[in-house]
């Protein structure tokens, strides 16, 4: 496979792109002509530049409202032509991008058109060039492959082929069935882009809201073996507009079209998806000032201490199959992580069915590794770095860690009620979540839900859960545009995208709060309106509802069972905990967000609001 990506695809200068391009692993580069135009170099330098980087220019491109123009404009459109072909002489590449004529001068007729293309061919071939159609789902009146290969077919030329692009068959759903009957050499370019589901015209939709193969909702495996079926064997090019990549990090966009065209293609280095089979430990880091109050407030949830680092300041708390580290060492990546976000998670740790093979896979995906050192005798546990430059360490179920590393301490007092991790939820750039989407579903064996939107107070929440089959694993990702919501600030005032928080599972969360209350704990308070509003909306036991208004527990039903669930307040402002009951429920509790994120906003400390005058 050629992996190829167009140059409008991300942001920057054309030079910067094209090192970032290489730099991301891409064979082939089709040069955007406006990234060209405003290029401050010839196309003999840009030729050299891609040469000296390994990259192919497989396309110019687009060559705008040739086919079935009247005079003089027709004539005009055969000198424009003429141009292109030697600037595509100087480029180095042989293949010209036309797409469907768009002008109110052009004139329909698919003989027209292919006449147009016939002679279009002749002069192409005299100098060695080909010129592939590409049928614009906004074309005047060819704006379907279908209609694009007719003309194509009927205009019999070998320097003229089709050139067919995902999003423009796929957005206005037109059948993919028929590809699979055109001939693989006839096809000079095949263009990849998908899209989430608006309701916008086709135009605006195209031009403003791509995304890269996988992040979106059209049916893109559908199309690619439609094109697997003809035999075609060239270049799979990304060609992606979308505002918010632009705006983003060249060499993170870069990468992420990379890992779609794998994740698309299923490459042979590509091991399977891998399962995870549950968290093995969450990671805090903390300076020294901050490890004890942390470990009395999960003292005071049921944990108990169960063992201590040999080597490090690093603490074991336990409960149920849920391990949490309290890393306050001044010499770990902890610390530096401490410095960079103040107290929260540094790492997460998953037990994975085959860590080899996980690692091949993150490494094939070009995920970064992290290694740092250990003591004599210690672990080396394999990472790769996580959200907001957290790392995600992998294990193999009933690893020996906790022997190896820990020495035991006799736990004192009652094991608590908690079970294990129910989810974990991480807040991040909301230009970043499709990123870090991509990034889960490409290493993990886990489905996406539909996207919500969660009311805060100051503005919507965009929240995306990732999970598994079995539950072991969920993640629920959450962004947002407004600069004041919860989710926002704590990007904002701790430098970095991150976990937010962690829920907890219980079988009785009745029983379970009134030991964590007995112990001191105490939770998010919750309005009583909440729970009038309850009462109108299920006829709650009046015992069952009493109960939930004094432990200030919120609830929810859905058709497959019961949903409880209580918040801690936060620790410094950066992450709190949920405890929560499922009886048979699958969801996370969303018609209850607002109300938690209602519940936090009032006890945050005032927003630093801007001095007038």
């Amino acid at each position: 496979m050629i992996r190829s990506i167009a140059t409008v695809s991300i942001g920057g200068a054309l030079d910067e792109k094209l090192r970032t391009i290489a730099a991301a692993g891409f064979d082939a580069v089709e040069i955007f002509e406006n990234d060209f135009t405003s290029f401050d170099g010839s196309a003999r330098d840009v030729a050299r530049m891609c040469a000296d980087l390994g990259l192919r220019i497989c396309a110019l491109q687009p060559f705008r409202d040739f086919e079935g123009m009247p005079e003089p404009q027709r004539k005009q459109a055969f000198r424009r032509a003429e141009k292109k072909f030697d600037l595509m002489g100087e480029l180095g590449t042989d293949l010209l991008l036309v797409c469907s004529n768009v002008s109110p001068l052009a004139l329909g007729g698919i003989d027209r058109a292919a006449e147009d293309f016939r002679e279009m061919g002749e002069r192409a071939a005299a100098r060695g060039l080909r010129v592939g159609f590409e049928a614009l789902a906004w074309g005047r009146y060819v704006n379907d492959y279908r209609d694009a290969w007719e003309i194509v077919r009927r205009a019999n030329h070998p320097a003229i082929g089709i050139i067919l692009d995902s999003f423009h068959a796929l957005a206005p759903r037109f059948p993919v069935g028929p590809i699979a009957t055109i001939p693989a050499d006839r096809i000079f370019l095949v263009q990849l882009a998908d899209a989430p589901q608006l309701d916008l015209d086709v135009l605006s939709w195209s031009r403003h809201f791509r995304c890269f193969p996988g992040q979106g909702n059209l049916p893109v495996g559908d199309f690619m073996r439609a094109i697997d079926a003809t035999g075609y064997k060239g270049a799979l090019s990304l060609e992606i507009f979308n505002d918010q990549f632009r705006a983003q990090s060249t060499k993170e966009v870069a990468l992420d079209g990379m890992r779609s065209l794998l994740l698309l293609a299923g490459e042979r280095a590509l091991h399977d998806r891998t399962k995870v089979c549950g968290v093995a430990f969450v990671e805090f880091a903390v300076d020294p000032t901050h490890a004890a109050p942390l470990a009395a407030l999960l003292r005071r949830l049921g944990f108990r201490l169960t063992g201590r680092h040999r080597s490090k300041a690093v603490e074991r708390w336990s409960q149920g199959a849920i391990n949490l580290l309290i890393n306050s060492s001044q010499d770990s990546f902890a610390r530096s992580h401490y410095v960079t976000h103040g107290s929260g998670v540094c790492a997460i740790a998953l037990e994975v069915d085959d860590v080899a093979a996980m690692m091949s896979r993150a490494d094939a995906l070009q995920a970064a590794g992290f290694r740092q050192p250990v003591g004599t005798g210690e672990m080396t546990i394999p990472a790769i770095r996580g959200v907001g430059g957290s790392l995600l360490y992998f294990l193999e179920p009933m690893s020996p860690n906790w022997d190896i590393d820990f020495v035991a301490v006799a736990s004192e007092g009652e094991p608590g009620t908690l079970g294990e991790v129910d989810h974990i939820s991480q807040s991040m750039r909301f230009e970043e979540m499709l990123s870090w989407e991509q990034f889960y579903a490409g290493l993990f064996d886990v489905q996406r839900a539909p996207q919500l939107e969660i009311a805060d107070p100051l503005g919507l929440v965009k929240s995306q859960v990732l999970q598994n089959r079995s539950g072991s694993l969920r993640l629920v990702l959450n962004a947002s545009t407004a600069t004041q919501t919860m989710s926002s600030r704590f990007l904002s005032e701790f430098f970095g995208a991150g976990v937010q928080h962690i829920a907890f599972t219980c079988d009785d969360i009745f029983k379970t709060v009134s030991a964590m209350r007995a112990a001191g704990a105490s939770f998010l308070d919750i309005p009583d309106n909440y729970y009038a509003d309850l009462d109108s909306r299920y006829e709650l036991d009046p015992g069952l509802l009493g109960s939930m208004k004094e432990n200030a527990i919120l609830y929810d039903r859905d058709d497959d069972g019961e949903f409880f669930q209580v918040y801690t307040h936060a620790f410094e402002e950066r992450f709190f905990f949920e405890i929560v009951q499922r009886r048979g429920y699958k969801g996370f509790g969303a018609p209850n967000a607002g109300i938690r994120l209602a519940a936090q906003t009032r006890e945050a400390r005032p927003r630093t609001m801007p001095r007038i005058g």
